[in-house]
C-alpha cells in the first residue's frame, strides 16, 4: 500500500502525479536490492517536511539497508529534485510486528510467524497466532498451537479483521 499524507501545500491532481513520480524514483533502488516498499509518506511536521520510506524484504531488512536505500534514493532525488520544499529523508523497516495489509505483503511473508484478529469466533476463538504456510486468494492456512500439539487451519481471508506479524516466544 503506498499512501502519502500532505498538507495543503501539495493537492488535487498534483498529488497523485507526486505519488507516482516519488514512487518511480525509488522502484529501481528497491528493485536493485531485491527489497520492496511497504509504505512512503510525505508530511509536514513541527514545521517540517518529512519523505519516509518503508521498506523490508524477505528476512528482514537490516539498518545497513535502509542505509544503502537512504544513500542512492537520496543521490536520485537530489539530482531530480521533484519536491520544491526542503525535506529531511527517513529510510526505516516498517516494524518487526507490522500489519500485512494487501496481497504483496501477505505473499511476502508467507512461512512468517503471524497474529490473525477475526471478525467472528471460528473453532471458539476470534484470534490465531502461528506459521502462515498458504495464502491464496480467499484463505490463509495456518499451523497453530493448541496445548503443545500442532494444529492446521484454515480462514477465508474476507473473515479476517487484521492480520501482522508476530514474534515467537
Amino acid at each position: 500500500m503506498l499512501t502519502l499524507f500532505i498538507a495543503d501545500y501539495f493537492g488535487g491532481l498534483f498529488l497523485n502525479t507526486k505519488i507516482d513520480e516519488l514512487k518511480a524514483i525509488l522502484q529501481p533502488v528497491l528493485d536493485k536490492h531485491d527489497f520492496f516498499l511497504v509504505d512512503l509518506e510525505l508530511v509536514h511536521e513541527r514545521g517540517d517536511w518529512y519523505l519516509r520510506v518503508y521498506a523490508d524484504k524477505k528476512g528482514g531488512i537490516s539498518i545497513d539497508d535502509c542505509a544503502v536505500i537512504s544513500e542512492e534514493y537520496g543521490e536520485r532525488l537530489d539530482e531530480l529534485d521533484p519536491i520544491d520544499p526542503a525535506y529531511y529523508l527517513e529510510v526505516s523497516s516498517p516494524g518487526a510486528e507490522r500489519p500485512l495489509e494487501n496481497d504483496e505483503s501477505l505473499s511476502n511473508y508467507e512461512d512468517a510467524y503471524v497474529n490473525v484478529s477475526l471478525y467472528q469466533k471460528q473453532d471458539g476463538d476470534k484470534i490465531f497466532e502461528g506459521k502462515m504456510t498458504e495464502v491464496t486468494d480467499s484463505q490463509i492456512t495456518l499451523i497453530i498451537k493448541v496445548k503443545n500439539l500442532k494444529k492446521t487451519i484454515v480462514i477465508d481471508r474476507d473473515k479476517i479483521a487484521k492480520i501482522r506479524l508476530a514474534i515467537e516466544f
